[in-house]
């Protein structure tokens, strides 16, 4: 068969294919290097940090449960590896040992999901005369379907399609009904050649009056986080037109580029325009293709070693891989496009429908659409080959929107007292009174609630571990200086910057009621200490209490969500920062928040990170420490002791010193570039606590559990000598 007897769908899928073929080869290298990492390392450490971090952020866990299970023996088990009472056994907690090869056995919820899903996957079929192909394709929207561009390239080849859901046996292995719906590209379509993807409207009735609506949807979403390299993914699929299929967790992601991802699989491969998904059902890609292999002439291989023609369908060739287009970078171009009236409104749908928390919609709001007959068709290209028409008509549904909180209101806020009358007695510690239902809720729980669930696991999983051995911990920093020489003041702080930003390998966000208060910052009575009143808390009565601070944030900014209907960034901005500063976390950042604009990774390094009373964090603010020689002679407040623009603390003095010295080294000319933060004349007086207030045990537990979590050290814990041999005034602007 030549090339000018293809029809024009082979000759699209024979360029995708053609073009995923050399994007495999060109990763070879980069491949190669994910596979050896998954192999020696595990899945946390074959993708990128922020990847990684956005992908456990999802999944509910944090770097603290992951790492108490990687302290328990690399064999996979039927049930958690974690000394646990039944009791906090959770389900996030069993899909992160599932997601990191710890557990054999998969959630009974996967089967209801994976359910849920297919019912939103349909056969598209189109006829022409003289012709017809198939593929598949897949609700995104209440009335839109996506597949890909070689499986519909115009809006012409749409109108002469349909998309057949329930094409697949029942469960007396009978086949069911086929439900048949025309596709509307006259309401919406758009594609595009190089990302090869298609949405299209579908009829909001079945040719037998049947609603779209019972087929659910598969919202798309942008955020990112959905799957990382070595995870394993599912195609739900119509592959040659045959009756739906699924192929379940038998592809693995090898590779993840700007624009598609690669995951290779020992038999089942994906079909044109089949969604891929995670083992929580997100949408991650679209299948379009894949990397075939090749005779030595460069002929495509058949699975039985012929040579491999069009019409034997792309399930029989040999594929070293599939190729997925990734869900992120479909909806960035969507955006793109120049649409109005129904059309716009229909785009606009779509992004909606990805806002929703659950990865299927079974039963979607109702859409009434306002779709004429004889409207111009709305097709537009971007592979500079089409046109634009635009449409009229519009798009309305409602959303239905409640929010009730259960809250102590007089608890959750904070007494702040006056400079003169000091901070009051008591730390902020609130029961955990309820959270917000509606808005932020998944499958009825708050995310105040799901972290103060995964705080206690993570308590219960540390709790039998030694406090501090010390035998070990030398060994561990012995190899983590290795190389790192002294000598040269400026050198040593030049290497140790390096060094310290090399080996930050986790970089948690800032959730102190997860990653402070079970473990690291635990005093050798097990219990958190406020770092400058000294005041001792049980690890639950902070967490509790961030807890109902977090569930009273969240309520309160479902209400300014509803009073404001478009607020711009800085309405945004100026909202959060209202929201931390009026309901504060019982957590102090030794370099306050306000010096580096809040950005992560600073936000949530853990080294300068301390458990303290609301109202010691508030009484300090965000003003530098100070020295003040009468320091011992004055009346004394639990927090210390603050004069405009100085603070000096009751306690603490030598962790905190030590923790900004770090921050100098780790974050360097991040701070002291405005008169209000630490100053260079400030430098002298941590170096004087630094030496005034030895490091003991408790810093030394905390160097070592933080260096779990996150991979790098402090260096002024671990060789107290080297502050003399630093030159840190080099730290700043």
């Amino acid at each position: 068969m030549t090339v000018e007897q293809l029809s024009q769908v082979d000759k699209g899928f024979l360029e995708q294919m053609e073009d995923a073929g050399r994007r495999y080869a060109s990763r070879a290298g980069e491949r190669d290097g994910h596979l050896e990492a998954l192999d020696q390392h595990g899945i946390l450490y074959a993708d990128t940090r922020e990847r990684v971090n956005s992908r456990l952020t999802r999944l509910g866990t944090d770097w603290a449960m992951a790492a108490a299970i990687e302290q328990t023996p690399a064999t996979a088990t039927t049930g958690t590896s974690l000394n646990l009472d039944r009791e906090l056994v959770s389900t996030d907690l069993l899909t992160l040992e599932r997601f990191m090869g710890r557990n054999d056995l998969i959630g009974i919820d996967y089967l209801e999901g994976g359910f849920l899903a297919a019912r939103s996957v349909g056969r598209i079929t189109v006829r022409s005369p003289g012709s017809s192909h198939q593929g598949t394709g897949f609700l995104v929207s209440p009335s839109l379907l996506m597949t890909n561009n070689h499986v519909l390239g115009s809006a012409e080849e749409a109108a002469a399609g349909v998309i057949e859901f329930n094409f697949q046996a029942g469960l007396d292995g009978q086949p069911l009904v086929p439900v048949v719906f025309p596709l509307d590209p006259q309401s919406f379509f758009v594609t595009h050649r190089d990302l090869d993807f298609t949405v299209v409207a579908v009829s909001d009735r079945s040719r037998d009056g049947q609603p779209l609506a019972a087929f659910g949807r598969l919202p798309l979403k942008e955020a990112q986080g959905k799957a990382v390299i070595g995870e394993l993914v599912n195609i739900i699929q119509h592959p040659n037109g045959e009756p739906k299929q699924l192929a379940i967790r038998d592809n693995q992601i090898v590779d993840v580029l700007d624009d598609f991802v690669h995951y290779s699989a020992d038999t089942a491969h994906g079909s044109s325009g089949a969604p891929v998904f995670n083992d929580q059902w997100e949408v991650v890609a679209l299948h379009h293709a894949g990397a075939p292999r090749k005779d030595r002439n460069g002929n495509v291989l058949a699975v039985d070693g012929t040579r491999w023609h069009p019409s034997m369908g792309e399930h029989r060739v040999d594929w070293k891989a599939n190729e997925g287009v990734r869900v992120s970078r479909i909806l960035g171009m969507i955006q793109q496009f120049s649409l109005s009236g129904g059309a716009a409104a229909l785009r606009a749908e779509l992004f909606a429908a990805g806002s929703s928390l659950h990865p299927v919609e079974a039963a979607p709001p109702t859409v009434v659409t306002n779709r004429t007959n004889g409207a111009a068709p709305q097709s537009v290209t971007l592979d500079g080959s089409g046109e634009q028409h635009a449409t009229t008509g519009s798009v309305r549904w409602s959303v239905p929107l409640h929010i009730s909180v259960s809250l102590d209101a007089d608890a959750l806020h904070p007494r702040v007292e006056s400079p003169a009358a000091g901070p009051a007695q008591q730390a902020i510690t609130p029961s955990y009174v309820g959270s917000p239902a509606g808005i932020g809720s998944i499958d009825g729980q708050s995310p105040a609630a799901r972290d103060l669930a995964a705080a206690m696991v993570n308590l219960a999983a540390f709790r039998d571990r030694p406090y501090f051995d010390e035998a070990e911990d030398l060994m561990a920093r012995d190899a983590y200086y290795a190389g790192i020489h002294v000598g040269n003041p400026t050198s040593l702080r030049l290497a140790l910057t390096e060094h310290l930003e090399s080996t930050h390998e986790r970089r948690p966000s800032y959730k102190p009621m997860r990653l402070l208060y079970p473990w690291v910052d635990l005093h050798p009575d097990e219990k958190l200490h406020s770092i400058y009143s000294d005041k001792g808390f049980t690890p639950q009565e902070l967490m509790e209490a961030d807890a109902a601070v977090e569930a009273a944030r969240v309520g309160r900014w479902q209400e300014f969500m509803l009073h404001e209907s478009a607020p711009g960034r800085e309405a945004i901005e100026a909202e959060l920062a209202l929201l931390e500063a009026s309901l504060p976390f019982n957590c102090e950042h030794v370099v306050p928040q306000s010096w580096f604009d809040e950005k992560e990774p600073m936000r949530g390094d853990l080294h300068h990170l301390f458990a303290c009373e609301s109202t010691c964090n508030s009484f300090r603010g965000n003003i530098p420490y100070f020295d003040f020689p009468d320091f011992n002679e004055v009346i004394q407040h639990d927090c210390g002791r603050r004069d405009p623009g100085k603070f000096e603390p009751f306690k603490g003095k030598g962790p905190v010193a030590r923790a900004t010295l770090y921050f100098l080294l780790r974050y360097p000319r991040k701070i002291g570039d405005e008169a209000r933060e630490l100053q260079r004349t400030g430098l002298e007086t941590l170096l004087n606590w630094h030496r005034d207030h030895p490091v003991g045990i408790y810093e030394q537990h905390r160097n070592a559990a933080i260096a779990e979590v996150q991979g790098n050290r402090n260096p002024l814990i671990d060789h107290p000598e080297w502050a003399e041999e630093i030159d840190f005034a080099g730290a700043w602007p």
